[in-house]
């Protein structure tokens, strides 16, 4: 169903309009950043809607032009902007679908190598290296949290922040088993590999989103970072790891430069998870009510990648497909992001 009111949006965008020029508004200053940042994403929504009425204004106006004069020549340029209409009004239906609670946080996500040994862990670097792309192309600030690489070949695990709006909206559908098919570069005898790395994605949430942590269950230790960070970083016992020991929810942070920021990062990824956790539950309560209780395990790939016998991305949910499997390793993601979202009609 898609979510768009143009008055209601107008009147409230006054609403905060009024808030933001009294007097009083930066005396609470978590407040104020709360409604500036809803004053600019209705502002972004009103304005997206009116770029796009003009340039179907401009479609209409090249069309009266072209039929009054009987000039031909007009037709690529109706083309060209009704194409440019039409691309931009799909990508604001898609973001009108971005109406739950949390989808216009910020993200983080978690990668971790699963079954298939170095494979594995370079599947996950390149898995890494994919959403990275896919952010710069959106125009999204990535902060590395933690990153465990293997000494052979990629990595272990990486846990990222993205920043931006709808970040978390755009990425939620992410999560989930992604596998690979491929002739493995580390076997000798050039055999066809599959393995399989997962994706883990939360919001970040607002420091006014209060979650209840009790002191007394919390493991807090040290250790040294490794991997990039410099020199500071590695001679310092500066990298913090949390254990929530009731659910046994394990974050890491080690690319702050003192102990107090990373502890300060972690705990605000542990909230998130924690979070996540009690909306999970919520959930999979109503699933059960419903008769409809399914849950992602390790093994139920949402997405193939095949490398070889052919080049294909497909995605289980959807059946969305895409035979250019190196445009989507180089963060060609939004037909299988947007597809998904649809779903929800």
């Amino acid at each position: 169903m898609i979510h768009f009111d143009l008055a209601n949006l107008k009147t409230r965008r006054s609403e905060l309009a009024e808030k933001s020029e009294d007097e009083s508004f930066w005396g609470d200053q978590e407040n104020a950043k709360k409604i500036l940042k809803e004053k600019k994403i209705i502002e972004n929504k009103i304005n997206e809607y009116e770029k796009i009425s003009g340039l179907l204004s401009d479609v209409e106006v090249l069309i009266e032009m072209a039929e009054e004069e009987g000039d031909v020549s007009l037709v690529r340029e109706i083309t060209e902007t009704y194409g440019d209409f039409a691309e931009k009004l799909e990508e604001f239906k898609i973001k009108t679908l971005l109406s739950d609670e949390y989808d216009d946080h910020n993200a983080i996500i978690s990668i971790h190598a699963g079954s298939g040994g170095t494979d594995a862990m370079d599947w996950a670097e390149m898995l890494l290296r994919m959403y990275t792309r896919w952010c710069e192309s959106k125009n999204y600030k990535v902060q590395v949290l933690d990153l465990q690489d293997d000494a052979a070949a990629g990595i272990k695990s990486a846990t990222l922040r993205v920043e931006g709006e709808y970040a978390y909206g755009y990425l939620k559908n992410e999560k989930g088993v992604h596998r690979i098919v491929r002739i493995s570069p580390y076997d000798s005898s050039g055999r066809r590999h599959t393995s399989f790395s997962s994706l883990d994605v939360m919001p970040e949430i607002d420091d006014d989103v209060t979650i209840e942590i009790d002191p007394e269950d919390l493991r807090i230790d040290t250790f040294r970072s490794s991997g990039a960070g410099g020199q500071h970083v590695n001679k310092t016992d500066s990298a913090i790891r949390i254990t929530h020991i009731p659910t046994n929810v394990v974050v890491t942070c080690q690319n702050e430069r003192s102990q107090h920021q990373n502890k300060e990062v972690a705990m605000r990824v542990l909230m998130s998870r924690l979070l996540e956790l009690k909306e999970q539950e919520h959930k999979e309560t109503l699933a059960e009510l419903q008769g409809d209780y399914s849950q992602i395990t390790w093994g139920s790939q949402i997405r193939s990648y095949v490398f070889h016998p052919y080049s294909l991305v497909k995605d289980h949910r959807t059946n969305a497909e895409v035979g250019n499997v190196q445009a989507v390793m180089d963060g060609k993601l939004d037909y299988f992001i947007n597809e998904k979202l649809k779903q929800r009609d």
